[in-house]
């Protein structure tokens, strides 16, 4: 890294920037990190060294380009590494770094353009040799050209935006008549969110699209593939015409088209292993047809029942999940790209070949596997559940990896995404991997708003998913009840409390405590907690509460109204609750005001 100054800025999300900067502080590089008023009390802003308030506000300051650079000049900064966000697809930003003078720490904003639209990319990756779905080989203007393709295809097809992301330019169709209704839909959709109404026709039962590219959106064809992998290839360029990949990692597991669960290797791949080699050169092949430089991954879908496999698209970026990557092959995927952009910038052009081709993995070591932590809340369709983080901790394992942004006392903000933490874990075999993270998932503890912590253990613990069985439409079967209480309605003062409450905390925070600790502790005891456990301190009227999971209550104290689905049942006794009953507290009918 001789060639620098050795300072970076850090742009985009905040876990992605606490990664880097852990890379940059290995290498001695300077890190600089910009950050808004909503995520001040960040990670990021703590670990660099030193940070700058972006002006605008908090929903907009991290898109506004223009403003970053003028920061990364006025700050004396080399060069600017995106992570996983907006701006890590955005070619126009690439390219006006390069113009400002800075380098750019990721791959061609030619390789961006190229591979951000998506009828595009499927002619790049034709040419390059690499299978395609079968679909249109362009745009289809009208519905009518829509079903003459989709019948030329076979149904099912995928009627699709050709730029955008996040399942929302996607609609599946089965009959003529679908694919005359959801062109309007898509079309509109592409439209209203990617400012260009074009379609495509495509024709595979499952396809993926990256949630940052929101780039021009004409419509196209493929064929839907309904027993499908989605299998992914992490590939590194020099930019000069030589490529190498490092393995294969599954991310089948998803929900809305979002991955939720992602395996290095792929189980499908261990099981088939002749595929990782035609997976691993088509990928090459099309990154050195590009010339591409940096870090990227070549995403297919992968037909179950065939083998066979289809490119979906090219992600010119760090990936979400490249840590698993990083733990199965032993490599640091950012600091490659440190020493790719170090090499562009000492004149060299990039990485030499044979360096290059040095770091090519023979096989995986181990099996790793990541579950990305969200706030959010399962109740209400998974919806984001910003809040103040009161506690967290992370279970530790020997061969465990916690990439997160977030402690103790964190503000979640409503205004970026809610990706608490990706928790991985590496282990010998993949049913050691798996049994990890169950311990690590069950064992961490995030209290405040809702979190995915126990969906993501659930799915640790199904046999299907332990099987490796894992299709990409796993989780549209898999049955899942949060044990987890919704409050119809609160009462007129019902607090958490337990005992002792909190004597030992200090500035200025109350003692607490319940009013009354014996009847708390005989309630717990009742259900056969731990005396001082939390517990509802109701005072004078109490909640209307509906149970996702089964549980055991009892109510003490202040004698109160007290109904199961309606009928009466005692105070002072041990209850048990079945899934979906609604228990009911009222006012209080005789002496005292709190139970």
């Amino acid at each position: 890294m001789s060639s620098w100054d050795h300072t970076i800025l850090t742009v985009e999300t905040v876990d992605d920037r606490v990664r880097i900067i852990r890379t940059a502080k290995a290498l001695k590089i300077k890190s600089i990190s910009i950050y808004t008023s909503a995520d001040a009390a960040s990670l990021h802003v703590a670990q660099a060294d030193e940070a700058v308030l972006l002006p605008g506000s908090n929903s907009t300051a991290y898109t506004d380009g223009d403003e970053i650079i003028k920061i990364a000049k006025d700050k004396g900064v080399d060069a600017i590494i995106p992570g996983y966000g907006f701006l890590s697809e955005n070619a126009d930003f690439a390219r006006s770094v390069g113009k400002a003078g800075l380098v750019w720490v990721g791959p061609s904003a030619e390789s961006i353009e190229a591979f951000g639209v998506k009828h595009v990319a499927r002619e790049l990756a034709e040419k390059a040799g690499v299978p395609i779905v079968p679909g249109t080989k362009g745009l289809v203007e009208t519905a009518d050209d829509a079903v003459k393709e989709s019948e030329r295809i076979g149904f099912p097809v995928m009627l699709k935006a050709t730029g955008g992301g996040g399942g929302m330019g996607l609609v599946v169709c089965h009959t003529s008549q679908e694919v005359k209704d959801g062109f309007e839909t898509v079309r509109s959709r592409g439209e209203t969110l990617f400012k260009n109404p074009g379609l495509l026709v495509a024709s595979t039962s499952y396809t993926y699209t990256s949630p940052e590219t929101f780039a021009d959106s004409p419509r196209f064809i493929e064929r839907y593939v309904p027993d499908g992998h989605h299998i992914e290839v992490q590939v590194f360029g020099n930019g000069q015409g030589q490529a190498i990949h490092f393995g294969e990692r599954e991310c089948s597991i998803q929900r809305r088209n979002q991955k939720v669960i992602e395996e290095c290797p792929s189980p499908f791949v261990e099981k088939n292993p002749t595929l990782r080699e035609k997976l691993g050169s088509t990928a090459v092949s099309l990154a050195e047809s590009m010339k591409y430089g940096s870090a990227g991954t070549i995403e297919y879908i992968v037909d179950d029942k065939t083998g066979e496999f289809y490119f979906l698209e090219m992600n010119t970026r760090l990936q979400v999940e490249h840590g698993i990557t990083e733990m199965v092959y032993d490599v640091d995927l950012v600091e490659l790209m440190f020493k790719q952009a170090d090499a562009q910038l000492s004149g060299k052009g990039g990485l030499s070949a044979d360096y290059l081709k040095s770091l090519q993995p023979s096989k995986p070591v181990g099996v790793a596997i990541e579950a990305r932590v969200y706030a959010e809340n399962p109740l209400r369709d998974y919806a984001p559940s910003p809040g103040l983080l009161q506690m967290v901790q992370w279970e530790q394992l020997e061969g465990s990896r916690i990439d997160t942004w977030v402690f103790t006392g964190t503000q979640v903000s409503p205004n970026y995404d809610p990706l608490l933490a990706k928790v991985m874990n590496h282990a010998k075999t993949r049913d050691a991997a798996i049994k990890g993270m169950d311990i690590l998932l069950s064992r961490s503890m995030i209290c405040g708003p809702p979190t995915n912590l126990e969906y993501l253990a659930a799915i640790m613990q199904n046999e299907t998913f332990q099987s490796g069985h894992t299709l990409t439409s796993f989780l549209k079967t898999f049955d899942f009840a949060p044990s987890v209480i919704d409050v119809i309605s609160a009462g007129a003062y019902t607090l958490v409390q337990d005992l002792p409450g909190r004597p030992t905390v200090g500035k200025g925070i109350p003692h607490s405590g319940p009013m009354d600790p014996v009847a708390l502790s005989i309630a717990n005891m009742l259900v056969g907690n731990e005396k001082g456990k939390e517990g509802l301190e109701i005072t004078l009227s109490g909640p209307e509460l509906r149970f996702l999971g089964s549980a055991i209550v009892a109510l003490t104290g202040a004698p109160m109204d007290f109904t199961l689905d309606g009928s009466p049942i005692p105070m002072w006794t041990r209850k048990h609750i079945k899934a979906g009953q609604k228990l009911k507290i009222g006012k209080t009918t005789g002496g005292g005001c709190r139970s």
